[in-house]
């Protein structure tokens, strides 16, 4: 026995020694140089790179050229392998990583043409635009060049290598993260095919309804099209797939308080962009920008330069998706003679054809890769994409997006970054016409302001909502919204400026706008906390962004609660609401009472005249029907829509919400008072090396998650694939202009994308908690907070 325990002892002893060892090893395995000095040509001076302790880099240089230049070196040193994944996305080359299963997506953005619309656009741009992404790219090809014994270990995994970056690489990026922004695509698909199921009358009962909160007056409806051709379309089972094809899904919050509702009196600004930022570390890759002239700290993305959320010496800036409408679908007329040909003004235009090469992974062709030739049409207004949207149809539909268009060579942001003030940040962002996205901006003088920026078509009346019928040569795109008739505000009267997604235009703005919106429960919540007496402090905007009172629920519950408690078999759950404080709390059950039956109710309503595909296709699009369905819940007990047409009998709004009550107690089974919002609502944060099966919870970061689509604190789920989180805080930032010491964020994951390096993932505690988290502005919080530093120097003459 006493033999025994020593061998178990030693056994144990040896366990403990080589997890130690793995412990210090790991992290070391695959990190890149911080400390010492490296050799970085085309620097006309030495660049200092400190660190603190979240691995966050504060680039030190002595002009914005090798400001740029050390920023794509660094970025590449962190981010490579995530860099490389999301250009091969973009470019239509991901089955070089996933095989023949990934064909659909990579046919969908072979299709849309990013890389070949990015070498376009490089033609195009102006000299300072390409001296700014230039120099980036410079950096991260010396990386790839010089640096491959610090390769990603994640390269090996996969079996790729790293390829040099050129300025269209960039561009295809960009191009990458607006097609995320622009929505509409999938409203003008959902309601053609209510329309085609209903006929056009019929179909605008449901269409989307829009709400300014703080427009007086009876909320609008989307713009009813003149007319509506039925297309016959169906919907197979790749249409949810393909409408969401691998993009971030772009939404947020942001907000700015003037000097009077802020406790240091200079203009305190918020963001929260939402995003799927699932995939560890996360999108953004935050970094500190110092010169002796100008300094910024902030975050940007991989593979593109500059700061998108962040602050310099005088301004502070943050954005979310605007939902501006630049998609639009075109139905095409075919020459009746000669089928490669479409119908302009009568008359036959012969169809450009693109060829494209289809690389797809395949462990038995030659060299572990086979490679196909594929042919892209594209009419004057774009790219056929009849076959790659998931609907079956025997017309010929095309796509028209407008940041291809309003491009005019300039990027926007790398003036931007520069202003000094709120004024000259406004006329400068303005110059991003790639992007549809709302900015707000604030200065240390006290100005704040919003803007929407980008290339917004003005069209004719009735156009937007549904698929455009060509049937003349006339443009339906009339010009271009001009820059000072954007929707904007600069200074207003009640102190502050912001945005959730929602209607932020009147109903006399002289442009059609969107027929995709947020519903207003965030922004209502919002008025409601800045409205509260006393001026706000930076603690107060960071407990703002983990807001999690669902407005909607409060409104709702108590029609959901009456109803269910009128049968003794859901009486539970109307208890759980009844006595609910309407925040999504993770630890909580009446927040999964709430999600599950207002859901079954939606699908309940729509279903059985739409039928079960197109009802969920429409109901996975929040945006397309929260508000209507609310307003009808609430004032229109016996809506038509609420009757079950399969059925003898008329249904109302009551019958159907038990209806609803008692699947979802057969669906979830127990005793609801044990149920948790948290088991369910969760969000996995997971490695790109394993995002399923048994590694994934091992490599990722899987938590209970409180919030909804409804709160501030943002928690979406796939409304057919219920209730883990895809939408959420990617981000969240406070911006304290009156503080020079730093700026309040965190991140869900971290700096470093390289698995096993501790800052992957040393920022999902704070981030789940609440904890505050700093990037470090002035120069002693910087050097006070300095855990390493590398000098990158000239190349040897």
């Amino acid at each position: 026995m006493r033999k025994l325990l020593k061998w178990l002892a030693a056994l144990v002893a040896l366990v403990i020694l080589l997890g130690l060892g793995l412990w210090w090893y790991l992290p070391r395995l695959n990190t890149p140089q911080t400390q010492g000095a490296l050799a970085l040509p085309g620097l006309k001076a030495p660049v200092k790179v400190v660190r603190d302790a979240k691995g966050m880099a504060y680039i030190h240089a002595a002009d914005f050229d090798d400001l740029c230049l050390a920023h794509g070196f660094v970025t590449a040193q962190d981010r490579l392998f995530q860099m490389e994944v999301i250009r091969r996305l973009a470019t239509g080359r991901i089955c070089e990583l996933a095989g023949e299963k990934a064909r659909p997506l990579a046919m969908y953005f072979l299709t849309l043409g990013f890389r070949r619309n990015a070498e376009r656009m490089a033609q195009k741009l102006t000299p300072d635009s390409r001296r700014f992404l230039q120099k980036y790219i410079d950096g991260v090809n010396h990386f790839i060049a010089a640096r491959k014994d610090e390769y990603p270990l994640e390269f090996k995994l996969a079996g790729i290598e790293p390829t040099p970056w050129g300025v269209a690489d960039s561009l295809a990026v960009q191009l990458f993260m607006t097609w995320g922004s622009s929505g509409n695509l999938k409203t003008e698909v959902a309601a053609q095919l209510m329309v085609d199921k209903l006929g056009l009358k019929r179909a605008q009962e449901i269409f989307p309804l829009t709400i300014n909160p703080e427009e007086p007056g009876p909320p609008t409806s989307a713009p009813a099209p003149r007319s509506a051709t039925r297309l016959n379309l169906a919907g197979d089972s790749r249409l949810p797939l393909l409408l969401g094809s691998g993009t971030l899904g772009l939404s947020s919050n942001n907000w700015v308080s003037g000097p009077g509702l802020s406790a240091g009196n200079k203009p305190i600004l918020a963001n929260d962009p939402h995003l799927d930022a699932r995939i560890l570390p996360g999108p953004w890759y935050p970094v500190g920008l110092i010169t002796p002239q100008q300094r910024w700290v902030g975050v940007g993305v991989p593979g593109i330069p500059g700061v998108v959320v962040g602050r310099n010496r005088q301004v502070a800036w943050g954005v979310t998706n605007a939902y501006g409408d630049c998609q639009d679908l075109y139905v095409e007329t075919l020459d009746p003679a000669n089928p490669d040909n479409y119908l302009e003004n009568g008359k036959p235009v012969p169809f450009q054809v693109v060829e494209e090469t289809l690389n797809i992974k395949d462990s038995e062709a030659p060299g572990g890769m086979r490679r196909e030739k594929v042919k892209i049409r594209l009419s004057k207004r774009g790219p056929v994409v009849s076959g790659i949207l998931g609907v079956k149809t025997d017309k010929v539909l095309t796509l028209r997006w407008a940041p291809l268009e309003a491009f005019d060579g300039r990027l926007g942001l790398g003036k931007a970054m520069q202003a000094t003030s709120a004024r000259q940040f406004r006329d400068a962002i303005q110059g991003m016409r790639h992007f549809v996205l709302n900015y707000v901006f604030a200065d240390t003088a006290g100005d704040f302001g919003w803007v929407v920026i980008g290339g917004l078509p003005i069209r004719g009346p009735g156009q937007g909502t549904v698929p455009y019928v060509v049937t003349s040569g006339q443009d339906n795109w009339l010009g271009w919204v001009p820059d000072n008739q954007m929707p904007q505000a600069l200074n207003p009267a009640k102190g502050w400026i912001g945005t959730c997604n929602h209607k932020t235009i009147t109903k006399d703005y002289p442009y059609y706008y969107s027929s995709r919106l947020a519903p207003s429960w965030r922004y209502r919540r919002l008025m409601q906390l800045m409205a509260a007496p006393g001026k706000k402090s930076a603690a107060d905007h960071w407990a703002y962004q983990r807001d999690d009172k669902n407005l909607m629920a409060e409104l709702l519950a108590p029609i959901l609660a009456k109803a269910l408690a009128h049968d003794p078999e859901t009486r539970a759950l109307a208890v759980l609401l009844e006595n609910w404080d309407h925040r999504d709390r993770a630890d909580q059950a009446a927040p999964l009472v709430f999600q599950a039956v207002y859901s079954r109710l939606a699908l309940l309503t729509y279903r059985d005249e739409l039928g079960e595909d197109l009802a969920r296709f429409m109901l996975d699009q929040y945006y397309f029907w929260k508000e209507r369905l609310a307003d009808k819940v609430v004032n229109q007990p016996g809506w038509a829509w609420f009757d079950d047409i399969a059925t003898p009998d008329p249904e109302g709004r009551d019958q159907l919400i038990r209806q609803a009550g008692r699947e979802v107690l057969a669906e979830i089974g127990g005793d609801p008072r044990d149920w948790r919002w948290g088991e369910v609502h969760t969000l996995d944060l997971v490695s790109p090396v394993a995002r399923k099966g048994f590694l994934a919870p091992l490599l990722g970061e899987f938590h209970p998650q409180g919030g909804s689509e409804s709160t501030l604190l943002r928690g979406i789920y796939d409304f057919n694939k219920p209730y883990k989180v895809v939408i959420f805080d990617s981000l969240r930032m406070v911006a304290d202009l009156a503080d020079d010491d730093k700026v309040w964020a965190v991140l869900p994951g971290g700096v470093t994308a390289r698995l096993f390096n501790p800052h992957t993932t040393d920022q999902v505690g704070p981030y789940m908690s609440g904890q505050p988290l700093y990037w470090w502005f002035s120069d002693e919080a910087i050097t006070a907070h300095a855990v390493s530093e590398l000098e990158l120097q000239p190349a040897a003459k």
